[in-house]
Formats: C-alpha cells, sequence, structure tokens
C-alpha cells in the first residue's frame, strides 16, 4: 500500500471546517472566531516549524542536538505544568517540581521502550527518540499538572484538619496521606479512561495515523498497546514524582505545614 501524500489543496480543503466554527460563532454571537483564526494560524505555523527543525535535526543524526530537542521540549512541559496549577510553590518551586516529575517520567520511560521494545540502531535515533519523548510528554505533563493542582489546592482547602491531625501527634506524611491519594487518583485517572476506551469507543492517534500511512492493522495494534502502557508508566511516574516532591517543599523537618511557601495566583 502506497503511502498518501497529502499537498497544501488538502490542507485546505479541511481548514474549510475551521472556517464554518467561524461563521457558526458570528452567527450564533459565540464570539470565539478570532480565537479560532488565531488558534488554527499558530497551529499551522507552529507545526510547519517543528517539522523543518525536525528535518534538519534527522539530517544531521547528532546525539546532543538530539538531546537538546528532547530538553527544550521538557522545559517547555516542565512550564506547563507549573503555570497550570491556581496555587504555586515559592521560589520557583513549581517549576523544579514540575521540571523533576516530566524528566524522571519521559527519560526513564522513553530509554527503556527505545533499548527494550523498539532497539533502533542507535538507540538514540533522533528519529525515534524525539517522536516517542514528544508523545510521553503530552501525557506526563498532564498527569503531574492534575496531580500538582490537586495537592496543593488540597492542602490550602483542609489546612485546618492537616494541622489537628499534626497536633494529635501524626507526622506529616500520615497527615497528608488522603490528599496525596487523591491527587494520585486524579492524575491516573485520565489515562485509565484512555486505556478503557481504546480499540472499543476510539482508535487511537497513532495507530490511526500508521494505518493512513500503509502499516498493517495489526502492527498499528501492537504499536498502540506498547504506547498505552508506556504512557500509563510514565504518567504514574510523573504523578508520584510532582505529588512528592511538593508535598516535601510544604514541610519540614519539625513536621510543619508550611503554607507560607505557597503563593495564590
Amino acid at each position: 500500500m502506497t503511502p498518501i501524500v497529502l499537498h497544501a489543496q488538502d490542507l485546505a480543503v479541511a481548514a474549510i471546517l475551521v472556517v464554518l466554527d467561524g461563521a457558526l460563532s458570528l452567527a450564533l454571537g459565540l464570539g470565539l472566531h478570532r480565537q479560532l483564526a488565531i488558534a488554527a494560524t499558530r497551529m499551522v505555523l507552529q507545526l510547519l516549524l517543528i517539522g523543518l527543525v525536525l528535518r534538519s535535526v534527522f539530517a544531521l543524526a547528532s546525539p546532543p542536538m538530539t538531546l537538546l530537542v528532547v530538553l527544550v521540549m521538557v522545559g517547555i512541559a516542565a512550564r506547563e505544568v507549573a503555570t497550570r496549577p491556581q496555587q504555586r510553590l515559592a521560589r520557583f518551586g513549581s517549576y523544579i517540581v514540575g521540571g523533576a516529575a516530566v524528566a524522571l517520567a519521559t527519560f526513564l520511560t522513553s530509554i527503556l521502550a527505545l533499548t527494550t521494545a523498539l532497539r533502533p540502531s542507535p538507540w538514540y535515533d533522533a528519529h525515534y527518540a524525539i517522536p516517542l519523548a514528544g508523545i510521553v510528554l503530552g501525557n506526563v505533563l498532564n498527569a503531574a499538572s492534575l496531580a500538582l493542582d490537586s495537592l496543593l489546592g488540597g492542602v490550602v482547602r483542609e489546612r485546618a484538619a492537616i494541622e489537628a491531625r499534626l497536633a494529635l501527634g501524626a507526622t506529616i506524611a500520615v497527615a497528608m496521606r488522603r490528599l496525596v491519594r487523591e491527587a494520585l487518583r486524579r492524575a491516573l485517572l485520565p489515562i485509565v479512561n484512555q486505556m478503557s476506551a481504546a480499540g472499543v469507543v476510539t482508535l487511537p492517534g497513532i495507530m490511526t495515523g500508521q494505518i493512513l500511512a500503509g502499516l498493517d492493522p495489526m502492527e498499528a495494534v501492537k504499536y498502540q498497546i506498547l504506547l498505552m502502557f508506556l504512557l500509563s508508566g510514565g504518567s504514574g511516574l510523573a504523578a508520584v514524582a510532582a505529588v512528592l516532591l511538593a508535598a516535601r517543599r510544604l514541610t519540614d523537618p519539625r513536621h510543619r505545614l508550611r503554607l507560607d511557601r505557597l503563593i495564590h495566583r
């Protein structure tokens, strides 16, 4: 099966649907037509730019350049994790926690897949490492931000209950245990829902793309199963790291709750 090559006119036809959304916004007074136009334009420019960058990086086949691209992606993801929660840790704490969580989960998950399941030669080949890291980052970013938002918001909301447990002699780990569990549960629900619906309710993106590109459906299914396992593990690692690191920053060696280290946005 020969892969189908898309041309500019093919994309222009698909863009008619975005124009239709804008027309509906104008007709119904939704006020979203401007945002739609800006978002669509940004999306096209960003994707074209990253396509040119990746073409150059793939042609160079340079390990340092591959690492640099992945580190930039991790940095951007860390910023997203830090800025999404309503509460923030002071002294760039949210950036440190977000960066550590997404970096740990992304590198461990990607290296595991590259060295065991995919096994390209070399294992750090940019054709495999960068797309894989990008897919993993999208999910670990979501898990880390949900976990961080849930924990920080819960600590503020239940300050009195936590301090009451501490006054009764509980350690900070015991006093915050329920909030930690709730944060982890909230962070992992999206990937659980994705796995539950895959193949029944939806055909996941990578699987659909590979089938459209001409890959045998069963081979596409194998790649999708591998990816879902990687995303599940990465999400769990990112959520646990974000929660534990944030909880540590909100306490001190005397087992006191330090909400003075929080900044309300």
